[in-house]
């Protein structure tokens, strides 16, 4: 386990139990003490918990990880995930993609298809609020690349707000796929923050197809600010670590499932 997963690890157990002891971590996760209190001590620095004596206590931002450290969450599911969706862009399509962690591993894959790296003109158009996706992509010449506008959050490099629907307003995508916090087959995708929700339900509404992207450990469960309901989504990406019963309920409900 590198640093990163085993912080992420530990806001997990923190966000879970509300606080944690520091010799019950060392055990838990299988290191010494010492290294369990630099990172209690580097969370603490940014604020994503309060260091007690003998260990730490939750801050409500600890349920909504920055996304450095969701990265080192589940990520050999995201990447898969993100190949497959990647896969079913053809080229001239416009593409909305919001910003998370499975999001990123679309742009990624996107930016490096042999398929559009043939020509320099852009092989398609990508939409997005996410500054680290612009980021990664601006330097392809094979994407035109469009950025919404809005105030940025730190947890999550999007921009939300209502300058952020401007743009949005005068488009239309061809797919968009969203990222989620948590995504539920009888009252649809969900985020932690309601800022970040109302921008993605817009770029939902001004897509002509909704594809939901969620690593298994999102399905079934609630957030915060529902983005968009069951009945908006056309299609579900998820690993293959899915309930069979989480599968055939989203199926159930319309929604067609692929699982990689």
């Amino acid at each position: 386990m590198d640093r990163y997963e085993r912080l992420s690890t530990l806001l997990d157990m923190l966000g879970q139990r509300g606080k944690v002891d520091v010799d019950d971590l060392a055990d838990e996760l299988g290191v010494s003490a010492a290294t369990i209190r630099r990172d209690l001590d580097h969370l603490a620095e940014q604020q994503l918990l309060t260091r007690t004596r003998g260990g730490a206590v939750a801050n409500n931002v600890a349920y909504d990880l920055p996304l450095r450290y969701k990265t080192a969450r589940h990520a050999s599911e995201k990447e898969r995930i993100g190949k497959a969706a990647a896969a079913m862009v053809a080229r001239g399509t416009v593409v909305g993609l919001n910003g998370g962690t499975t999001t990123t591993e679309i742009a990624r894959a996107l930016a490096i298809r042999p398929d559009f790296n043939q020509t320099d003109e852009p092989a398609l158009t990508v939409v997005t609020n996410a500054l680290n996706i612009a980021n990664e992509l601006a330097v392809r010449p094979h994407v035109k690349i469009v950025v919404t506008g809005g105030v940025a959050r730190p947890q999550s490099f999007e921009l939300s707000g209502p300058l952020a629907t401007r743009i949005l307003d005068e488009i239309t995508l061809d797919v968009v796929f969203l990222g989620v916090d948590a995504v539920d087959p009888v009252h649809g995708a969900y985020a932690h923050h309601e800022g970040e929700a109302s921008i993605n339900r817009l770029m939902a509404e001004r897509a002509r197809r909704v594809i939901v992207i969620a690593d298994s450990s999102k399905l079934g469960r609630h957030a915060f600010a529902q983005i968009c309901p069951v009945s908006a989504m056309r299609l579900l990406i998820t690993d293959s670590a899915a309930p069979a019963e989480a599968v055939a309920a989203f199926e159930d409900a319309g929604v067609e499932v692929h699982t990689v």
